[in-house]
């Protein structure tokens, strides 16, 4: 049986495993659904309809699931999906989507620290960190292993790449390329996140093809980033490496233009 503290508050169609523990003056609402081994420690609001898979954590006052805060929304069921393993700590907020034809989707292992914000419709990979007061705002686009620094603010739209790190109080309005430190306000590339790749376990040759890539496409800003990229393209040794291809098709498929 769940365990679910006695001031705890369940609706009746919130569907629990059966080892899930829930604190005190917790309240989970409509169509929710807890997986095994979830656990609300207490103060924790949780609304849907919304889904959960196994081992999520939930700090007090954490907000999950809540309605969008998109003036455009009219009322209709709208949804939240989370993987398995994530972190909620105190007072983070994750807003359902707007409309019934998307989702809010958050994947896995993902860490939501102090007062930090997902927004409707948007999408985080996995083993991502949002620090505290970190924000995105509607439809952003999270890669894997991305983290957004402490009070860091993403524009509506915005895609961040895999294995991207976020400094502080950045102002985001354009594309974040995979594998790069972007900082500032507004923000800029900086250098290649050499520390996150090798922690990941990304080879000396990868990286090195990256460092080639920044210094062509992001650190001479007097050359265009496209004749940067037909650069990188063309060189026989590292045109060709797939790291260097992923980031330049993320490149290539911006709509809202790149940090650089």
């Amino acid at each position: 049986m769940a365990e679910i503290h006695p001031t705890a508050i369940i609706d009746p169609s919130a569907e629990l495993a059966d080892d899930v523990k829930i604190g005190p003056y917790c309240v989970v609402g409509p169509k929710v659904k807890l997986g095994a081994g979830c656990v609300l420690h207490s103060h924790v609001f949780i609304d849907g309809p919304s889904t959960f898979g196994k081992g999520n954590e939930f700090f007090p006052f954490s907000v999950v699931g809540s309605k969008t805060q998109d003036l455009k929304y009219k009322g209709e069921p709208t949804w939240l999906e989370v993987g398995d393993y994530n972190v909620f700590r105190e007072n983070c907020n994750i807003n359902r989507s707007t409309t019934p034809e998307t989702k809010t989707i958050i994947g896995s292992y993902n860490n939501f620290l102090i007062n930090s914000h997902a927004g409707h419709e948007c999408q985080v990979g996995n083993h991502c960190i949002f620090s505290g007061y970190a924000a995105a705002a509607g439809h952003c686009v999270i890669g894997d292993w991305v983290i957004v620094s402490g009070c860091a603010g993403l524009h509506q739209f915005v895609r961040v790449g895999d294995h991207a790190m976020i400094g502080g109080c950045a102002r985001i309005v354009q594309d974040v390329p995979p594998f790069m430190i972007a900082e500032g306000n507004p923000a800029a590339v900086r250098a290649v996140n050499t520390v996150g790749l090798t922690r990941r376990g990304m080879s000396e040759d990868d990286v090195r093809a990256l460092k080639f890539a920044y210094r062509k496409i992001f650190l001479d800003k007097k050359v265009s980033a496209q004749i940067g990229i037909d650069t990188v393209l063309a060189d026989e040794k590292y045109g060709t490496n797939p790291m260097v291809q992923q980031l330049i098709t993320f490149l290539k498929t911006s709509e809202r233009g790149f940090v650089r």
